[in-house]
């Protein structure tokens, strides 16, 4: 690590380090299933899909830079293997399997989710253990682009119209006594 005087001890800036490295690994592993999923989804939801994970895999390549740079702005040297991503990260890869539509937008909601919640964790510690406000703003616009995503996803696997009062319809099971 370099010496860099930015008002954190080394300790600190190695601690901020680690956990970017850590949200950097788990970025880069959504950002190749999301281009696997965009390459093999099929079915009628095909086009919408496709299009969306573009967009997704889109924004998740700017993070992985912004994240690697912020890494390198304190002196330190981000993770750029596979084999180190994969050492560090929370998510899981799924390997070999190519699961139907449906499957994917849920394999890729929890995986936003995890995230949001892992980014939550290290805006705390940045804050709290290592006193860098500067990592913590940082990391709170990605968990907001990942909470929106997650979002979205969500709301793909409802699947349930909506009045326009924002109240849910009546089902039938629901209307039973009435």
């Amino acid at each position: 690590m370099q010496k860099v005087n930015l008002g954190l001890t080394d300790k600190q800036r190695q601690g901020v380090i680690d956990l970017l490295n850590q949200g950097l690994a788990d970025t880069y592993l959504l950002l190749v299933k999301t281009k696997k999923y965009h390459w093999d989804v099929v079915g009628p939801q095909f086009m919408t899909l496709h299009k969306l994970w573009q967009e997704h895999y889109e924004a998740l390549t700017i993070n992985v830079d912004a994240i690697a740079e912020r890494v390198r702005t304190l002196g330190g040297y981000p993770v750029g293997t596979m084999e180190g991503f994969l050492k560090i990260c929370s998510l899981k890869e799924h390997a070999g399997t190519v699961p139907n539509a449906t499957g994917m937008v849920s394999n890729l909601l929890a995986d936003h989710e995890q995230i949001v919640q892992n980014v939550r964790s290290s805006i705390d510690k940045c804050s709290e253990d290592f006193q860098d406000e500067g990592t913590a703003d940082f990391l709170t616009g990605l968990m907001v682009q990942h909470e929106e995503i997650a979002w979205m996803l969500r709301s793909f696997m409802e699947g349930e119209g909506v009045a326009s009062d924002g109240a849910k319809p009546a089902t039938k099971k629901s209307m039973v006594g009435v």
